[in-house]
């Protein structure tokens, strides 16, 4: 038996992936320590409090279709998943070798959290989208240089934990501003 084909890109699709929400007080605490390396980390554009979320599947082009169907497969799946509570660890760069593009800060994920992850992994391929080529690796995005950069110094900051209790579909319009995002769907997780 076949699966789904791959919805046709339209102009009706959406960009859109799959994120834990963050909570206010984790993004405010976030939101200080990008005050803290504004003057240390010259040419990083960072992104605003909205725009921290730990992606578990990036989507990108997306039907609707596609979206309704896994909508589906993924509200049992979120339940399945207890909310959760992390640490905020250190700072990390992407690539890992030459000239950083990304900013970003490491959130260990327990078991049922990167169960959840690899669900979203198979729902997405089950509803047309191509397999995800790299390893997942959690984290959240916080800053990215525009041009190419020598590699800095980076501090040990403690931000302290993180209280994880949705799962959240986002659509992204990208803008000269910067993205926007805009919950499509959210997924509460199961109760500890």
């Amino acid at each position: 038996m076949k699966g789904p084909r791959p919805a046709s890109r339209g102009a009706g699709d959406l960009r859109a992936f799959l994120a834990f929400e963050i909570e206010p007080d984790a993004r405010a605490r976030v939101a200080r320590l990008v005050g803290q390396l504004q003057a240390r980390l010259p040419g990083v554009r960072w992104m605003g409090g909205d725009a921290v979320h730990l992606t578990l599947r990036f989507l990108g082009s997306s039907s609707r279709e596609q979206l309704d169907l896994l909508t589906e497969r993924l509200r049992p799946a979120s339940l399945a998943c207890p909310c959760f509570e992390t640490r905020m660890g250190g700072l990390g760069l992407f690539p890992e070798r030459g000239s950083p593009r990304i900013l970003w800060i490491d959130v260990p994920l327990p078991s049922p959290a990167l169960a959840l992850q690899a669900e979203c992994e198979e729902a997405a391929v089950a509803v047309g989208f191509a397999r995800e080529k790299r390893p997942f690796r959690s984290h959240l995005t916080f800053g990215r240089w525009r041009d190419r950069a020598p590699r800095p110094d980076l501090p040990e900051p403690d931000l302290g934990s993180l209280r994880v209790d949705r799962l959240v579909l986002f659509r992204s319009d990208l803008r000269s501003t910067g993205a926007v995002y805009t919950p499509l769907a959210t997924f509460p997780l199961g109760e500890p």
